[in-house]
């Protein structure tokens, strides 16, 4: 997809993730509408400091709304648009559990009113963010996307995987293409101050005790921001097929005792440790076999946990 006059839909824009490709985006020329409702996960100030350095610039549009009313959507996003990146969810496995009615209103029906929105408006191409953890308990690692039935065991996982089914049915009745990304622990600069290496630096820094849940055997595959961002790219321009599912990660599964050891030899500072029982939704190992995603999208991480985690840190203390 040429980027010249092209004209990009980032659903979930102020996030994470989603304030990263906003920026790669608007510095390769391309026109951006982001939409967000700042849902409270977090607070908006974080979300509004995370686009703070584009928020003023000339081919960026902003459009605080939620993706759960289609009226809003509909009645704001009204221009010509080439693609929908579509980041925007309710965010984390074991808040899906407490609350899994809100969960399937923004991550199904809001999934759902951006596909029919495509449609009416004949956007060809929509980028999906799925996750890693559709997976559910699987022993087939490293994890394949033909690995076939899929036993999610929280209700986020649920929500995403009927994401990516929503997805198959308008890339087959209206000829969208639907690229959807299972993500795997994506860290870096700006990331979610609930997710393990953020919360966990704040500790260490602050002499705090940081929660261990299990024998710290765990396993994660850390995904720097910058290849999930490379990865994202890859997909958006992608036109061989209407429907792919693909795998992003680093393809290197790290222990949570790998993860405290790696955070305290960059912080130099030894952290407290709380251990604490395994959590009800958490899997025991997340691990990606990235090689249709190198085929497909040329995607190709280059960034390791230890070389994340410094830049992590440099952001961290520049707050």
């Amino acid at each position: 997809m040429q980027n010249i006059n092209n004209h990009i839909i980032v659903t979930g824009g102020a996030g994470f993730i989603g304030s990263h490709v906003v920026e790669y985006l608007l510095k390769n020329d391309y026109r951006v509408t982001v939409v967000d409702n700042y849902d409270s996960f977090y607070p908006k100030e974080t979300k509004q400091k995370n686009l703070s350095a584009v928020i003023n610039h000339p081919n960026l549009i902003f459009h605080e709304l939620d993706i759960v009313d289609a009226n809003a959507i509909d009645l704001h996003l009204t221009e010509t648009y080439q693609a929908i990146i579509h980041l925007a969810a309710k965010a984390g496995v074991r808040p899906s559990i407490e609350n899994p009615i809100a969960y399937q209103q923004t991550n199904v029906a809001g999934t759902q009113n951006l596909l029919e929105f495509a449609r009416k408006k004949s956007i060809q191409q929509f980028v999906f963010a799925s996750s890693s953890s559709v997976y559910g308990i699987n022993k087939n690692i490293p994890w394949r996307e033909s690995d076939g039935l899929l036993n999610p065991i929280s209700p986020y996982a649920s929500t995403k995987i009927s994401g990516e089914l929503l997805g198959h049915v308008y890339s087959h009745l209206y000829g969208i293409r639907f690229i959807g990304l299972r993500f795997f622990t994506v860290f870096g600069p700006r990331q979610r101050p609930d997710l393990a290496i953020h919360a966990f630096s704040k500790k260490i820094l602050n002499d705090e005790t940081i929660p261990f849940f299990g024998d710290g055997n765990t396993q994660r595959d850390y995904t720097f921001i910058d290849d999930i961002v490379q990865g994202i790219i890859g997909a958006l321009n992608y036109e061989k097929t209407n429907y792919e599912i693909i795998n992003l990660g680093n393809s290197q599964a790290v222990s949570l005792a790998e993860l405290v050891s790696t955070l305290e030899t960059v912080f130099e500072k030894k952290a407290i440790i709380n251990k604490l029982p395994e959590q009800p939704g958490d899997v025991p190992i997340t691990f990606s076999d990235i090689s249709k995603a190198k085929n497909l999208i040329n995607y190709l991480p280059t960034t390791s946990l230890k070389d994340g985690v410094i830049r992590f840190k440099e952001w961290l203390t520049n707050q």
